[in-house]
């Protein structure tokens, strides 16, 4: 088995991650890495869904990923080759392209499948280039997820304020308990971020308080509202904080970064 580099990390490195779909997963990813890149912390954003929309909603378009995920991790290119510069001062992404969804055909009989992104993130973590790092999960628990859990120090598990949400927090939380035992001990529950909360709606609040109830502390206070603003910003190639800063969806996502970087910048204990 290829030997896994154990580089000291400095940067925070998140996985964002739900197997469900349409829960929010990308937009929080980008609008978080650009609230973070906005008070002038230095952040990378990986793309390892093969749909590529964290890509196209930071306007790098499919022209513009020459170097993309996908040759990294088949070893042809090095990350430092493939970072991109997006239009958001201090943050950089590693685009996706749809040849990700071959990985795990490709890579069916390598020893190392499961540290591929992790053994090519240690080459940036060496660079001591970044504070903070986002992983974008594809909407599924598949070998690209499990190369992001085992890359990560912690699960940011965005979580749609609806009944059929709750079914898909187990399998989630199971697999994240799965990773811990068999492959990175130390990666933890970063925290819940409850999203399309509609306050007129009983079932979302409903939803807000058993996930509370059970998962205490770990959720997120700042609840991410429906918001049109938040749904057009993609189609423009903007996170929202620049498509319209003021709509409030920006500044759910604004204060949600101010309780992440009290949580994890300040004394903190996460939750296993």
């Amino acid at each position: 088995m290829q030997k896994i580099s154990n580089v000291v990390q400095e940067a925070k490195i998140f996985a964002v991650a739900n197997q469900k779909g349409g829960v929010g997963k990308t937009t929080s990813t980008i609008n978080i890495a650009t609230a973070l890149a906005a008070i002038e912390k230095k952040v990378l954003l990986i793309d390892i869904d093969p749909q590529g929309n964290a890509s196209s909603g930071l306007g790098i378009m499919k022209d513009n990923r020459a170097i993309s995920l996908f040759d990294i991790i088949m070893g042809n290119k090095t990350p430092l080759e493939g970072l991109v510069e997006t239009k958001v001062p201090h943050l950089d992404i590693l685009t996706s392209t749809v040849d990700l969804m071959a990985i795990e055909t490709i890579l069916a009989n390598s020893e190392d499948k499961e540290y591929r992104l992790k053994n090519a993130l240690n080459i940036i973590l060496s660079k001591k280039k970044y504070d903070y790092i986002l992983v974008d999960c594809p909407p599924s628990l598949n070998l690209l997820t499990i190369n992001a859990l085992n890359c990560a120090q912690h699960v940011l598990i965005p979580l749609q304020c609806e009944f059929f949400a709750l079914e898909g927090l187990s399998q989630i939380l199971e697999t994240i308990s799965q990773v811990r035992n068999m492959t990175n001990k130390n990666l933890k529950i970063g925290g819940l971020i409850l999203t399309m909360y509609d306050q007129r709606n009983t079932l979302s609040k409903q939803v807000a308080n058993e996930v509370r109830d059970h998962l205490k502390e770990l959720v997120f206070e700042t609840k991410i509202p429906r918001n049109i603003r938040l749904s057009e910003a993609p189609s423009y190639g903007k996170p929202a904080l620049l498509y319209d800063h003021k709509c409030v969806g920006s500044k759910a996502y604004i204060q949600l970064v101010a309780e992440l970087i009290k949580r994890f910048e300040a004394p903190y204990k996460t939750a296993a």
